[in-house]
This record gives structure tokens, C-alpha cells and sequence, in this order.
């Protein structure tokens, strides 16, 4: 019997300044986050960032995986100054993750977001960013803690759990929730740690953490992977 092909899940590149073995500047993910990927039965694939028809590119794939990065533009949720703390900025990665939230979103592409991504799809909705959550006493970077999860939710399902322990590295945060989404998870601190949005066409779910961190050890983590994916092939 043929082994059926893996669901492609088309992942935005990073752009790196420098990555050592390539010697210069790069488009990069996570090795762990590929590796997540993989594991759950899909194919990853990362996608050139680029000025272009999202909709046709993205045409040919069973799901989108949105993944953490540098920070958005303020003036992209419009905020009128830009705080200290705004890092790794870059004009055509904001504008092509935004696109392609919205067109994952809007044609039914299961969508999973991680951390930038859930900035991404927040913003990409109308909503907006606390640009710093007020400097290291405050900030979720190098952080492993507790999150609770609503019940009866997409998150909930694919975790399989009411709490989970989040490995966090941000130090933004939702402030105002884009049209339509609605809380699923929440740090001990009030911070919004995942999202959803009841009646979108696709599944879809976003958490603040970075599930690939711990991915490989804990079943919760992992779980998310494995929903996008089987997600990806019944769209299939």
C-alpha cells in the first residue's frame, strides 16, 4: 500500500541579519519547530517572504504554521511612537505575515500561531499591542510557567489539557483583541496567552508561547502540532 504524501505546511521565513554556516544573511525557522512539524506527520515548508499573490501561493498548501520573530511595526495596529524595546522590525516580513493571516483565516487554511504569529493574526483583525510589558521584572523571556486554558475550546482539544507549562520568550502582549477573537488561555499575570476565533471557516488557534520549545517531551505541546496537521489533511 502507498503511504499517503504528508499535509504541506507552508511556514514564513524569518530573515536572519547573519547565520554563521551560510555566512551571510538568511531566511531561517526553528529547527525545533520544523522538527514539531515533522514528527506530527506534516511537511514542512518554509515560504520566501515577498511581495506577491499570498492567495495563489499559498494555494497549493494543506495549512499554515505562523512562527515567532521580531517584532511588528507599531504604526502597523497604529500606534504613533515606537518604544525602545521594538526590536528586529522589518516592513515586507509584517506585510506578507499579515497577508497571509488573513487569507488563512478567510478561506478556511488551518492556521496555527505562535507568539509573533499571534501578534500577527491579533493585528492582521484590527486589534492592538502593548509594545512592552515593562522591562525584565515584567517580560515572559526565558520563562517556563503555568498557563490556564479554557475549556471547550480548539486549544483545549488539541493540548488535552486545562493547564499547561508554557515556555514563553516575549515581551509584548495583546492589548486590544482584533474583530471577533475571542481569550483561550491566560498567564498568571492577566497576559493573553492564546487565542481563537468562533466561527472562522478553518481550524484555527494561536498561543503566545512557543509550543516547539518543549514539543518533544510533552504531549501537550506536541498536541498542537498534531491538531494543524490532522486538521491539514481532512481539509485535504
Amino acid at each position: 500500500m502507498t503511504t499517503p504524501p504528508r499535509p504541506l505546511i507552508a511556514i514564513p521565513a524569518r530573515f536572519s541579519a547573519t547565520t554563521s554556516a551560510l555566512r551571510y544573511a538568511a531566511e531561517v525557522n526553528a529547527r525545533a519547530l520544523i522538527e514539531a512539524v515533522w514528527r506530527a506527520g506534516g511537511e514542512p515548508a518554509g515560504i520566501h517572504p515577498a511581495d506577491s499573490d499570498v492567495a495563489a501561493r499559498l494555494a497549493r498548501f494543506d495549512g499554515v504554521l505562523l512562527p515567532g520573530g521580531g517584532d511588528l511595526a507599531p504604526h502597523r495596529y497604529g500606534a504613533a511612537d515606537t518604544h525602545d524595546a521594538v526590536y528586529d522590525v522589518d516592513d515586507l516580513q509584517d506585510a506578507f505575515d499579515l497577508e497571509v493571516a488573513r487569507h488563512a483565516l478567510h478561506s478556511g487554511i488551518p492556521l496555527l500561531a505562535i507568539c509573533r504569529g499571534l501578534q500577527v493574526v491579533d493585528v492582521a483583525l484590527g486589534g492592538t499591542l502593548e509594545q512592552d510589558m515593562g522591562g525584565p521584572d515584567r517580560e515572559h523571556r526565558h520563562l517556563l510557567h503555568p498557563v490556564a486554558i479554557q475549556r471547550a475550546t480548539l486549544l483545549e482539544q488539541a493540548t488535552g489539557a486545562e493547564k499547561a507549562l508554557a515556555s514563553c520568550y516575549h515581551h509584548q502582549r495583546t492589548s486590544r483583541l482584533g474583530a471577533g477573537l475571542t481569550v483561550t488561555a491566560r498567564a498568571a499575570d492577566g497576559t493573553v496567552e492564546g487565542l481563537e476565533l468562533p466561527g472562522a471557516p478553518g481550524w484555527f488557534t494561536a498561543v503566545q508561547w512557543h509550543p516547539e520549545d518543549t514539543a518533544h517531551e510533552d504531549p501537550a505541546q506536541q498536541g498542537l502540532f498534531d491538531a494543524l496537521v490532522r486538521a491539514a489533511r481532512e481539509r485535504r
